[in-house]
């Protein structure tokens, strides 16, 4: 028995009682669902997913008939114990997510908790993923990268969290719907400074794929006159090592009253000493701020 022969075995022994099945779906085009991920949607004994219209479509399409379970955020601590109860009965179950991978960023990582936990088996039948395709289309490093997700909504936490990810040297991934993008840009550019690499994905694996970059500052004036639509997957340059700043905090603080002087508003003043000697713009406005310009 040659080596696809034993591959073509082992797919007809999926799906197994009492595993759930991780599967990665489609972000955009149909045709990224692997002929594994088909089968398995047709065969296992109930699918769970975030919404059950949009997923319906889908396996409209391929001609699953499986039954289907809502799981998302807000159901998740009463459908846990049930769909638990599913394996422990020796049906096999399949998780998927709107769109891409799921358990990342989604109810989906408590559910694979839960399961391991209960000592049940959990396979994963790879797919597309919006934040590994963002990163590798960005042109920016891939060897270290770190995944952020959706930012907190609450103030103190996302100012944190802006901060560390302003002092990250690896390629940082973040998460966004469209009516919040600008906003999170916007803040990106206070924490990072403009000049930071960023490219903004949307619409992912469609025909109206898009990266809008190079920098912070690029992607705050594309979207300022060009509505956002679409989820949108932001690639972020990590920061570069800080040398020895050459001037003293007294002559950095007079070179930006001369600016100031010359008319240049206290924003744009620490914006221009910045490219000058990369430091940070934040930390130079800051600076202007303490002694009360």
């Amino acid at each position: 028995m040659d080596s696809i022969e034993k591959d073509i075995l082992s797919e007809r022994l999926e799906p197994s009682p009492g595993v759930l099945y991780v599967v990665g779906t489609p972000i955009g085009n149909l045709g990224d669902l692997s002929p594994r991920a088909i089968s398995l949607l047709k065969q296992v004994s109930y699918i769970a997913c975030e919404d059950t219209r949009h997923s319906g479509q889908m396996l409209k399409k391929i001609g699953a008939k499986t039954p289907v379970l809502s799981f998302y955020e807000h159901n998740t601590n009463n459908r846990l114990p049930q769909l638990i109860e599913l394996l422990k009965n020796g049906q096999s179950l399949a998780l998927i997510s709107d769109a891409g991978l799921p358990g990342i960023s989604d109810p989906g990582e408590r559910l694979v908790s839960a399961v391991r936990k209960q000592g049940h088996q959990v396979i994963c039948i790879p797919g597309p993923c919006a934040a590994t395709t963002a990163l590798v289309s960005s042109g920016l490093p891939t060897r270290r990268f770190c995944f952020e997700g959706f930012l907190p909504s609450k103030n103190k936490e996302r100012k944190k969290i802006l901060k560390e990810i302003s002092l990250e040297t690896r390629t940082t991934i973040l998460y966004e719907a469209p009516h919040r993008l600008i906003q999170l840009l916007q803040e990106l550019g206070e924490f990072c400074g403009e000049e930071r690499p960023l490219q903004v994905a949307r619409e992912l694996t469609k025909i109206h794929e898009q990266y809008v970059g190079p920098t912070i500052g690029a992607a705050i004036q594309h979207f300022s006159k060009n509505k956002p639509i679409g989820e949108c997957t932001l690639v972020l340059g990590g920061a570069t090592e800080e040398l020895e700043p050459q001037l003293s905090q007294v002559e950095l603080i007079e070179e930006m009253k001369a600016l100031i002087k010359n008319g240049f508003p206290a924003s744009q003043a620490a914006r221009v000493l910045a490219q000058k000697t990369g430091l940070r713009k934040r930390d130079l406005y800051n600076l202007l701020h303490e002694v009360n310009i």
